[in-house]
């Protein structure tokens, strides 16, 4: 009688087991999916009022990898582009190497609210930084 009970038991504790396992992982897969999702508000043409540069943002990968261009008007590669999260904020980090610009960086958060990615830009050869922010053309 104790084994017959052990054994209802044991096949119940599996077949919760067995049972939680395909529903975490869909939890786990619709996580990465909303983090993914939150950072697609970020695409689209980006443009900074005070000179004109311009950010566009194409598509952004799984782990935040952004398939960005910058413009000053020549377009130019960025070396590093992606976005982040911290805590609730959406962060976007942008590098450029090329055209003189030898490092200089974006450091900009996106505001909700406003539609606006603002931040710090650090002029790399200057050594100088900037309180700087991008509008979304419409």
């Amino acid at each position: 009688m104790k084994s017959r009970s052990l054994r209802g038991l044991l096949a119940l504790v599996l077949g919760v087991g067995f049972g939680v396992l395909p529903v975490m992982a869909a939890q786990a897969s619709a996580a990465a999916d909303s983090g993914a999702s939150r950072f697609d508000v970020l695409q689209g043409k980006w443009v900074r009022p005070d000179g004109g540069y311009t950010i566009t943002i194409e598509s952004i990968g799984p782990n935040g990898e952004l398939q960005a261009a910058y413009a000053n008007p020549a377009p130019l590669p960025f070396e590093q582009a992606k976005a982040a999260l911290d805590g609730a904020a959406i962060t976007v980090f942008l590098e450029l190497r090329a055209g003189g610009y030898n490092g200089s960086t974006y450091n900009l958060k996106y505001h909700a609210a406003t539609d606006v990615l603002r931040g710090v830009y650090y002029q790399a050869v200057a050594k100088q930084k900037f309180d700087v922010y991008f509008e979304r053309v419409k």
